[in-house]
């Protein structure tokens, strides 16, 4: 199997576990949103669960695996297996140390960060005091995974895909038990969500354990923290905070302008980015993590030709699978949004609510994933510090689109800000990539993107005409419906594959080619 072969195929095995572990993930989101709907109780947690889980980008799976990866793939190459292995007990022990002083400052200070984050929350006492204890019950999730991520990229590195991918799963199964066991115990029950999100952290740890021995790996505390490649991660993973977690930081901002707006309009974003974050998990995050470890051994070797090829293939194939994805949630929204979560407390107007910010999340989806891959470029080059002011423009971006649009279209003004400033991230991050490389590809590239607009397009339309309707305003009739949407969805994929055929798109003909061999062995 050529290269190639290895990335679509690490990515293959990474995208069906992220599959299983989003699914999960709405099976979760599901029974949230039955026994909390869209009120405040609602917001109160999405508002908390914001903190852990912007730090949870900044210092664990975004930017350590981004900083991480390269540095210990540099010393497997270089310096033998052995030294590698000693690098990644003394990385798990200084975080153990770091994040773990981060996660007593996070449960001190409650309060003032829920104070700087969800001012709107300030003049209403038991929501905001109710926010900041469901704040400290969910930060040592930080600490746990942390400690996950150094797992994975240990065992990305070996090329072992599957586990690490599959782990984010034991998170939403231990908060699905949570809440179903704990709820009816609390006089308040949204704090089961929380206890639920703390110990998932550890289980998602502790579940790639196995593997990670297996492959010769131990956690036997070593404290050289003047080690080499602690150091080159340490000046690398600063300014990839911000590079990788840029769409964290959005989302952020998001967080503390919709709270001035009506009560529901962070559950109506919540929900809506949930959604947008399935196409984003399943490719976009699979392949960029698929293909760190290739593009970085490439940029060890100073195979910078390979290195082009390489990421031209993995951004042209992934805009292929995406883009229709995004066409299809912009077209099947509100009936999406009506099959997942209108039930219970959650009525017809939150699934509007949350249709339109899902409508305007889409836009962003291709540029979200594209980012992905141009910053794994950057990434397997040790280049962080290209990412970091392009991520600065970006923020600033959203934070000028989301003041300017809020005001007209809502919490949906800020859903579009984000798009908008995701597709500033995209365009300056793959500029300045093809300055750094002499060429990326780009007319390839930018044929292949025009052929999978048009054909997501004309998928997008016959699929909004086949289930455009007043079923999709009511309650119940679950099983008519899902009938209804997988038949819709089958159509849309059937329709999709046969224009990318007659296109001539070099990726449905890479697509079928796999098949082939897969049924010929």
């Amino acid at each position: 199997m050529d290269e190639k072969g290895h990335i679509a195929k690490a990515a293959g095995i990474m995208s069906i576990a992220t599959f299983i572990s989003r699914i999960l993930g709405f099976v979760k989101d599901m029974i949230i949103a039955r026994l909390f709907g869209a009120t405040g109780i609602a917001d109160t947690f999405f508002v908390a669960f914001r903190i852990p889980n912007l730090l949870r980008e900044l210092f664990a799976e975004g930017a350590m695996s981004s900083a991480f990866i390269p540095v210990l793939t540099e010393y497997q190459t270089k310096q033998g297996i052995e030294e590698s292995r000693r690098l990644v007990r003394i990385t798990f022990t200084f975080i153990m140390i770091f994040v773990g002083l981060i996660c007593i400052a996070g449960i001190i200070f409650a309060p003032a960060i829920i104070t700087a984050i969800a001012p709107g929350f300030v003049g209403m006492p038991g929501k905001f005091s109710l926010t900041v204890l469901l704040t400290k019950v969910m930060f040592p999730f930080l600490l746990f995974i942390s400690l996950a991520a150094i797992v994975m990229g240990a065992l990305n590195t070996r090329r072992i895909f599957f586990i690490p991918s599959l782990a984010p799963a034991m998170l939403n199964i231990t908060i699905i038990v949570a809440v179903l066991t704990l709820t009816t115990t609390m006089e308040q029950p949204i704090i089961a969500v929380a206890i639920g999100v703390a110990i998932g952290g550890f289980i998602q740890f502790a579940f790639q354990l196995p593997s990670f021995f297996k492959s010769g790996y131990s956690l036997t505390p070593e404290y050289d923290f003047r080690h080499t490649g602690l150091k080159k991660m340490s000046i690398l993973i600063m300014p990839a905070t911000m590079g990788m977690a840029v769409a964290q930081i959005n989302i952020f901002v998001s967080t503390i302008l919709a709270s001035y707006l009506p009560e529901g309009s962070i559950t109506y974003l919540y929900y809506s980015m949930r959604l947008i974050q399935f196409p984003i998990g399943i490719f976009g995050v699979a392949m960029g993590m698929a293909i760190l470890p290739t593009l970085s051994e490439h940029a060890v070797k100073g195979e910078f030709d390979r290195l082009m090829d390489d990421f031209s293939f993995a951004l042209r194939l992934l805009f292929f699978i995406t883009i229709p994805a995004m066409a299809g949630l912009i077209a099947l929204r509100e009936p999406i949004v009506n099959i997942l979560f209108q039930r219970g407390k959650f009525d017809y107007a939150a699934t509007i609510g949350t249709a339109q910010a899902l409508l305007f999340y889409s836009f962003g989806i291709w540029a979200v994933v594209g980012v992905r891959v141009v910053t794994a470029s950057f990434y397997s080059m040790q280049d962080t510090k290209t990412p970091v002011k392009v991520a600065v423009i970006a923020l600033a971006a959203n934070v000028i689109f989301s003041i300017i649009l809020m005001k007209p279209l809502k919490h949906s003004g800020l859903a579009l800000a984000n798009a908008l400033a995701s597709g500033v991230n995209f365009s300056l991050l793959f500029f300045f990539l093809r300055r750094k490389l002499k060429k990326v590809d780009s007319k390839r590239i930018f044929c292949s993107f025009v052929k999978t607009i048009f054909a997501s397009t004309i998928m997008g339309v016959i699929g909004w005409m086949l289930l455009h309707g007043e079923l999709w305003h009511i309650h119940g009739s679950t099983l008519n419906k899902a009938f209804y949407l997988s038949g819709t969805i089958a159509i849309c994929v059937v329709t999709y594959l046969l224009l990318s055929y007659l296109l001539k798109s070099e990726e449905v003909s890479y697509v079928i080619e796999m098949v082939k061999q897969k049924f010929r062995k």
